[in-house]
């Protein structure tokens, strides 16, 4: 249907490039126009509700109406709307929040590199070990290892450690000279063979990146490993059992650095308050954003150890100045913003309720799901979670991806009013803002299984999968 002319969709249609959309397919079908949001919920502008299952992208921690963080920007506001970190500036806002994440790090933390997305803080990170390993001496040290399906974000650099085709294909990436390196998926379900336990399966994931690392050249090439606790967009893949212990035990051997990818996972999204403490991560770079400032503002930041300050102290001294930096590092309105964002975590006790409510979600998921014709695996921890669509589950097989079984998913849930996101083989995610209540999650989850229903009745009509 053709948008009547003049209305938010037609002029959408007319103007706006959206990003993670088929640009062609999308002059037909326009976009679904948000109005306004209050707690897990979002209206559209003919005032229909919806439950966020995603928080919007992972991030929208404290729901979508907080006024403590409303003020805290406007008081930011009137204060000092804009300042910069260049060339040893600095303001209140940006120390206070630098102090807190360092209190709060999973592991000692040396200092804090403040920017506007995950993108840029992952792009920074590399460019940090890059540039710490030139100052050091050691040049041939820049080999970086991802794991396939993992996402990193989408600049030319974080994309090309994505490890997913969508973020490659027509982009010349990952960037050409071979110091991307992308390793097995840690997904037992899929990637394990018949009968390997999950402590199995790690051990060989782990054996098969050491004989990697020693094929680029072991410790003199190779530099650091990216890791998300969780995998999030390549479709909420838990580590198996024993995992990341086997992983940075590898690393540790060839003098490598671990950079945990806690832009989902932080601040208590899997139950604990880093997913590095979930895992028993410990990382020489950490990487956050969205619930950092519980995406009100774009905030994201790189917290880095003692070993690789120093390097880049090195570095800067001998060049007379560290060339790297965004217009934005440590904006004071966002860092206040995200300052206001850590203290409500405390005062609310986050974590603890995200264990309990955490609990119940998962217990759901698995309690409504699992036996599902349509659904071959449940998997999650905390709240985030996940349920892959399958065609046969005995084969494990997913639907066929010319049928867009995820992307009718996603339309029913809106039509049953729950927003969904469909990722990598039909896997739908949740991972609804941490304020989110047992009866919320309960009311979350009869909307979607209203939506599963719906979709297997269609595809059984249309004979493409064994339902």
């Amino acid at each position: 249907m053709t948008p009547p002319r003049n209305s938010n969709a037609a002029r959408d249609i007319a103007n706006v490039l959206h990003p993670y959309t088929d640009a062609k397919a999308f002059q037909q079908t326009g976009p679904l126009v948000i109005t306004r949001g209050k707690g897990v919920k979002i209206y559209d502008e003919q005032g229909k509700e919806y439950i966020e299952a995603l928080a919007g992208l992972w991030c929208a921690s404290l729901g979508f109406d907080n006024e403590r963080l409303v003020q805290a920007a406007t008081n930011q506001m009137r204060k000092l709307p804009f300042y910069h970190s260049f060339t040893a500036k600095s303001h209140e806002p940006m120390i206070d929040l630098a102090e807190m994440l360092i209190e709060r790090a999973p592991s000692p933390m040396s200092k804090v590199f403040f920017g506007n997305s995950g993108s840029e803080a992952n792009d920074s990170a590399l460019k940090m070990i890059w540039y710490m390993n030139n100052a050091l001496g050691r040049p041939k040290k820049k080999k970086v290892f991802a794991r396939l399906k993992a996402y990193h974000g989408i600049t030319l650099a974080a994309a090309s450690l994505t490890g997913l085709p969508a973020n490659h294909k027509l982009f010349d990436a990952p960037i050409a000279g071979g110091r991307f390196i992308h390793v097995g998926t840690p997904h037992h379900y899929h990637e394990a063979k018949p009968g390997e336990s999950e402590e199995a399966f790690a051990t060989r994931l782990a054996d098969e990146l050491e004989a990697r690392i020693i094929e680029e050249g072991g410790a003199e090439e190779c530099a650091a490993f990216w890791a998300e606790p969780v995998m999030g967009a390549g479709g909420v893949i838990v580590p198996p059992a024993t995992y990341f212990e086997k992983i940075q035990a590898v690393l540790k051997k060839y003098d490598m650095l671990f950079v945990a990818d806690e832009v989902i996972c932080g601040f208590g999204r899997t139950g604990s308050y880093w997913g590095c403490q979930t895992f028993n991560i410990q990382p020489d770079i950490l990487v956050c954003a969205k619930a950092l400032s519980s995406s009100y503002l774009p905030i994201s930041a790189v917290m880095v150890n003692e070993t690789v300050f120093q390097g880049i102290a090195e570095g800067s001294s001998a060049v007379g100045t560290w060339g790297h930096g965004f217009t934005y590092s440590g904006h004071p309105v966002a860092a206040a913003v995200a300052i206001e964002t850590l203290k409500i975590y405390d005062e609310t006790s986050i974590v603890a309720h995200v264990a309990e409510v955490g609990a119940h979600m998962q217990a759901e998921l698995r309690r409504r799901f699992t036996d599902h014709p349509l659904v071959g695996e449940v998997r999650g921890v905390g709240l985030i979670g996940a349920i892959e669509l399958t065609s046969d589950k005995a084969a494990r097989k997913p639907i066929d991806p010319a049928k867009k079984a995820g992307a009718r998913l996603c339309k029913l849930g809106e039509e049953h009013g729950v927003i969904l996101r469909a990722m990598i083989n039909d896997s739908m995610g949740f991972s609804p803002p941490l304020v989110i209540t047992k009866d919320e999650v309960t009311e979350m989850l009869d909307r979607v299984g209203k939506a599963l229903d719906a979709l297997a009745v269609d595809l059984r009509r249309e004979s493409i999968a064994a339902v």
